[in-house]
């Protein structure tokens, strides 16, 4: 419904941005890391947002980035992680990192999130890794030029980006080619972060 929100940001604290569009005032409730991302006071200001509606609250919420705002609405999609359980996970972790938590079953690094204890942890990666049939560190891929990537460790390496990038909403194909052009020696994070500012600029 509300894809995004751009204006002159008039209020910020730890958990939530103000923005003013058209005379009004949209109240987002925001991670720390968008928080780290935002501009003075009185500065211009885009947010990807999200709406949810219960029955006794509607509530924005704001991000910097839409690979935070996808990493929001998977978690939110898994069973038991509501609203803010997700801008916890968000606020301890990057996109980047809640990804290859699930990827590599890390489960014990969602409940750094305050609110997110071992049960809950286990459920998202297991729930997000089936849905997404992410592959496993040591399954390399094959890309276009019908290759497997690099050695063990590269192989390896690049399976957990591709999976990675998967979980953030690319296909196979988009994450396989943007992880392809990278250097091999790369560590997975060092590569999730490089393919996502590729495919950003696409």
């Amino acid at each position: 419904m509300l894809y995004s929100v751009r204006g002159t940001l008039i209020h910020r604290e730890m958990n939530l941005a103000v923005v003013e569009c058209g005379g009004v005032g949209y109240q987002c409730y925001i991670t720390l890391n968008t928080a780290r991302q935002l501009p003075q006071v009185g500065a211009e200001v885009m947010l990807y947002t999200i709406l949810n509606v219960r029955e006794d609250a509607v509530e924005l919420f704001g991000f910097a980035d839409n690979g935070e705002l996808a990493c929001f609405k998977l978690l939110t999609s898994v069973n038991g992680v509501g609203p803010k359980a997700g801008l916890a996970i968000l606020s301890e972790l990057s996109p980047e990192r809640v990804a290859l938590a699930v990827a590599s079953g890390d489960y014990k690094a969602l409940t750094r999130a305050q609110g997110v204890g071992p049960k809950l942890a286990q459920r998202i990666t297991l729930e997000l890794k089936d849905k997404f049939g992410l592959p496993s560190a040591t399954d390399g891929i094959m890309l276009d030029t019908g290759k497997p990537v690099g050695g063990f460790n590269a192989s390896g390496n690049a399976a957990e980006a591709v999976g990675a990038l998967t979980m953030l909403g690319f296909s196979a194909g988009e994450a396989s080619a943007a992880v392809a052009k990278l250097d091999s020696e790369l560590t997975v994070e060092e590569m999730v972060r490089q393919a996502l500012r590729a495919l950003g600029r696409r």
